[in-house]
């Protein structure tokens, strides 16, 4: 009979990490299942963390291995692997299936994140990692002394184009509204950013290239006017997608977040949402390290009361 863990955690970011932490000091026998061979979520690829208590300006890779020696110095044991679903098993316990083994444990921590959402626009796909990426910080080194662009209107946004700004001749900031959702303080470095050009209410309608990036086709929401913008590297960062489709036994909203209040309960008892992937008001990574303390109280109370 294969092992029967006290829990398991799918995902590697603050919220899995931070549930490991707790969930050790509960002396619990668990294990983190991550489909990538590095630790950290979304945060190793921001450049610089700025609003974590206590750690300002700290690397966003940095954070990440912070997160995963913790969790390491405490017993944790890591898996890598990926996850296909979630079965709920008759006799009350859970199994995890995955591309390489099944596990098995009584609760599971769903800390899975998000991933990048597309612009969904002729050539995006067939220039992905050909001067179209998601990721700055990841590949804003390749752009030095180059032009290129960044779409999009949040605190992402506004961050990789002052990233950017530093290394790259040019850059271009594109954003549907007249008017941005990120910081004041971001909106504010950007427009006083001399190499920064903003070009609002307009929306990327074409990615043009053979086999390398080498325009865009820009339109003015309002005027109807279309221009193409010659650059060498376009960042886009539009916004995240939950990654909850391998749990379709969760209630979600609309857009795929599970529906879990501060315990991280959800409909499905032994069973939690942490991070990203849960619906709430502000996505951090504060949020997430307190959605993993939180999951693991509601799990130890459940196996508690079993």
């Amino acid at each position: 009979m294969s092992q029967i863990y006290d829990m398991i955690i799918i995902g590697s970011g603050p919220a899995g990490l931070a549930a490991a932490v707790y969930g050790q000091r509960a002396k619990l026998d668990l294990i983190v299942i991550e489909k990538q061979m590095i630790s950290g979520g979304q945060i190793i690829n921001t450049l610089e963390v700025d609003n974590y208590p206590g750690l300002p300006g700290i690397g966003g890779f940095e954070l990440g291995q912070k997160f995963r020696e913790h969790a390491e110095k405490l017993g944790t044991a890591f898996v890598t692997d990926e996850v296909k679903e979630v079965r709920i098993n008759e006799d009350g316990t859970r199994t995890v299936v995955g591309a390489e083994a099944d596990y098995t444990a009584k609760t599971v921590v769903i800390a899975s994140g998000a991933e990048h959402s597309l612009l969904g626009v002729p050539g995006e796909k067939e220039l992905t990692g050909s001067g179209v990426s998601y990721c700055a910080t990841c590949d804003g080194n390749f752009y030095r002394n180059k032009v290129t662009a960044v779409v999009g209107g949040g605190d992402v946004a506004l961050g990789d184009a002052l990233y950017l700004a530093r290394l790259c001749r040019k850059v271009y900031l594109i954003h549907r509204r007249d008017s941005f959702r990120g910081a004041k303080v971001l909106e504010d470095k950007v427009r006083a950013a001399e190499n920064i050009e903003l070009v609002l209410d307009s929306t990327v309608e074409e990615i043009r290239g053979e086999g390398q990036l080498k325009s865009i086709l820009v339109k003015n929401k309002k005027s109807g006017a279309e221009t193409e913008l010659a650059i060498d590297g376009l960042f886009i960062a539009v916004g995240i997608v939950p990654e909850s489709r391998n749990f379709p036994f969760l209630k979600t909203d609309e857009r795929g977040y599970v529906l879990a209040d501060e315990t991280c309960e959800t409909n499905v008892p032994g069973v939690y949402a942490a991070g990203d992937v849960r619906k709430k008001q502000l996505r951090q990574v504060i949020t997430a390290v307190a959605d993993g303390a939180n999951a693991v109280e509601s799990a130890v109370r459940y196996l508690t009361e079993q």
